[in-house]
Parts: structure tokens; C-alpha cells; sequence
């Protein structure tokens, strides 16, 4: 995966602008005797904010530019000048970045639409220059409010891709192949494990010219929640799936027992994953006659949708894409949010994102560190008392 285009997991460092200080100048000019205070408001620091791009599908440019600051605002000058807000960050992800805190795990926020904004870390707010201090009992003050720090967070970005449809399954499943049979998507199809390295998506055509796209992930194995093989680190893309399509080949041993190790895996991954809508898929019926499909039909789980599908022949799949379109709008799926974020802990992270050392400036240490509007105006109100006497 190291040489692949495809990065959907980068940790990146962020830090937004502080605001400038305040001016404390006072007016001089000839024949203006006690022009009075006339300082400037500093300018706000500079925002770090996310702009979704369809036009991305990877997070690739983020892996060579780990370090993203907004720059400071500027201090307020003579006249009442205001000084120049720091200039914002702007990082545009493709749709379906999801943001965690990656010192505690907590999510943050997610970009789902084309052009959508959200402000990742404010910048600071300027300070108040002392022309805004004059009564008329304190003409001359001589002090002003410095601007607010910057905020500095470690976050990691997570892409999910967007689909309606989530292809689960053991390697050789004929995952692969039922996406080439559907769409025009020409994902890598071989007879070995593992054919697929990273997430495919394709779209399916309906009637009457509607679509749904479905994804295909690459397959997972027993043991897979708990790091095995690949499927762990891809599973994250189908926590968007509005329906998890479980395929098993008609050749395996057991199939109710490997769909219920399926199906624990993702459970395992994300408990939540198991309230999406499933539909079970039987792959390579081509090789079963009549008497064997009726046989296995006994055996199959009783609690969901189920069928028999050759993506070769093309047996099943006009039957499968009526169930899969009815299960995406139905009335309980669309009543429930298919959007599930699982909490960043230990196992869903990427290790060589967590071994990666941020080499953060030395900074000179900040005397005046509130971090909200209240301390903030508490810190500048327990200074002005110190000079008032």
C-alpha cells in the first residue's frame, strides 16, 4: 500500500492564526493639543477550513504536506487603523472526509457536499485598541488588548467513500466480478486473494434511468476487526452504506456459518454497522442445479433477503438489483441516518500515521493563554484594574 495513489487515512498538524494586539497610540499633530488615544484594533488570526472537492478522491496531497498554519493577524497602527486579518487555510478533501481529535479520538466533523466549508480552528480574535477605553473620566488610557492565541490541534482525516451499496465478503468472493457485471467499474479480477488492494465504486444502472453505486472494499478474513489482513483498514468505507450486501460463494463448506463470521467482524469493527439494511448474496451459482439450490436455500439465514447470483451468466442480478434498490428506499432506511462513525481507538488507526513525528517551531512561551471570550475579557479587565490602581 506504501505505492499506492490511494491514501484515505493522513494525520496532519493545524494551527490557526493568532489575533494582533491592540494599539495604544495617541493622536499627535500640530495645533491639535490632547488629540486623545486613537489605537487601532489588531486583525483576526487566520482560519484553518475544510472545503469538500468531488473532483479528489484521495488524500494524497495531505501526505506531503503535513504541517498547515494560518498566519497571524496584524497589530493595530496610529488613527484608528485596523490591522490585516491573518489569511485563512483553506484544505480541500475530497467529499466524505471525516475528522478526528488525534489525541483523544473524538470526531469532529465530516465534509459531505461539493463546495461545503467548515471551520476547523478559528483564528484569533483581534484586540481592542484604546481609543475604545475613553470616558470620561479616564481620557488618556494607556492600555489595549493584546489579540487571542492560536490554537494548535493534531487531527487525523479519515476518507469514507460515498456509496448506497457495501460489498462484504471473504477474499474470492466474486465481489470484483459482480461490480464489473453491474457497472462500467473495471476493478482487478484474479484467482488469487486479495486481488483487490483498495476501494472501488461503481454505478448501477435501474430503470427508468435511475442509479444507486456500490462499493466494493477488499476482502476480509476472520480475525479482521482485530487487525488481520487487509479488511480492517478498508471497512471504514462502508460505514456510509445505506445497505451492506454479504456475498458468499456457493462452493463454501458452510454458508450461514461464514455469513455469521461476516457479519460478526463488522460488528466488531462498528456495533452500529449491524442496524444497516443486509441483503445476502450466494456468488457462483452457475455451478449448482436445481436439487443443490434448494438444498442450501434450508440452510440460509431466515432474517434477511437472500438469493442466488451468477455475475458470469448474469443469473439473479436484475432480481438482486430490485432488492437492493428497495432496501435503499425504504421507509426504515431512510428514517435512519446512514452516516455511522465509530470512535478513533488504537486498533482503527493507521501505525505508520501514529509513528510520524510533528517537528513543531520553537515558540516563544505565550503570557496570556484564555481560550474563551469570558476569560478573555476577564484576563484584559483584571489588567486594567493593575494600572488603575
Amino acid at each position: 500500500m506504501a505505492d499506492s495513489n490511494f491514501i484515505d487515512y493522513v494525520k496532519i498538524l493545524c494551527r490557526s492564526g493568532k489575533g494582533g494586539a491592540g494599539s495604544r497610540h495617541f493622536h499627535r499633530a500640530k495645533y491639535v493639543p490632547k488629540g486623545g488615544p486613537d489605537g487601532g484594533d489588531g486583525g483576526r488570526g487566520g482560519h484553518i477550513i475544510l472545503k469538500g472537492n468531488r473532483n479528489m478522491w484521495t488524500l494524497l496531497p495531505l501526505r506531503y504536506q503535513r504541517h498547515i498554519f494560518a498566519t497571524d493577524g496584524e497589530s493595530g497602527g496610529a488613527g484608528r487603523s485596523f490591522g490585516k486579518d491573518g489569511e485563512d487555510r483553506i484544505i480541500e478533501v475530497p467529499v466524505g472526509t471525516t475528522v478526528f481529535d488525534a489525541e483523544t479520538g473524538e470526531f469532529l466533523c465530516e465534509v459531505t457536499d461539493h463546495d461545503e466549508e467548515i471551520k476547523l480552528l478559528r483564528g484569533g480574535k483581534g484586540g481592542l485598541g484604546n481609543w475604545h477605553f475613553a470616558t470620561s473620566t479616564n481620557r488618556a488610557p494607556r492600555y489595549a488588548q493584546p489579540g487571542q492565541p492560536a490554537i494548535e490541534k493534531s487531527v487525523v482525516l479519515e476518507l469514507k467513500l460515498l456509496g448506497d451499496v457495501g460489498l462484504v465478503g471473504f477474499p474470492n468472493a466474486g465481489k470484483s466480478t459482480l461490480l464489473s457485471a453491474v457497472s462500467a467499474a473495471k476493478p482487478k479480477i484474479a484467482d488469487y486473494p486479495f486481488t483487490t488492494m483498495e476501494p472501488q465504486l461503481g454505478i448501477v444502472s435501474y430503470r427508468d434511468g435511475k442509479s444507486f453505486v456500490m462499493a466494493d472494499i477488499p476482502g476480509i478474513i476472520e480475525g479482521a476487526s482485530e487487525g488481520k489482513g487487509l479488511g480492517l483498514r478498508f471497512l471504514r468505507h462502508i460505514e456510509r452504506n445505506a445497505v451492506l450486501l454479504f456475498m458468499v460463494p456457493a462452493d463454501s463448506d458452510d454458508i450461514r456459518r461464514d455469513y455469521e463470521v461476516l457479519l460478526n467482524e463488522v460488528r466488531q469493527f462498528n456495533p452500529e454497522l449491524a442496524d444497516k439494511s443486509r441483503v445476502l448474496a450466494i456468488t457462483k451459482s452457475d455451478m449448482l442445479d436445481d436439487e443443490l439450490r434448494e438444498e442450501l436455500s434450508k440452510e440460509l439465514p431466515d432474517d434477511l433477503p437472500t438469493l442466488f447470483i451468477s455475475a458470469v451468466t448474469g443469473q439473479g442480478l436484475t432480481e438482486l438489483k430490485d432488492i437492493l434498490w428497495r432496501e435503499i428506499n425504504s421507509e426504515d432506511n431512510l428514517v435512519k441516518s446512514t452516516i455511522t462513525h465509530r470512535p478513533l481507538d488504537r486498533k482503527h488507526r493507521v501505525e505508520e500515521e501514529d509513528a510520524f513525528i510533528f517537528a513543531q517551531e520553537d515558540e516563544d512561551p505565550q503570557e496570556w493563554m484564555p481560550t474563551t471570550d469570558e476569560e478573555w475579557n476577564d484576563e484584559f479587565w483584571e489588567e486594567e484594574d493593575s494600572v488603575n490602581g
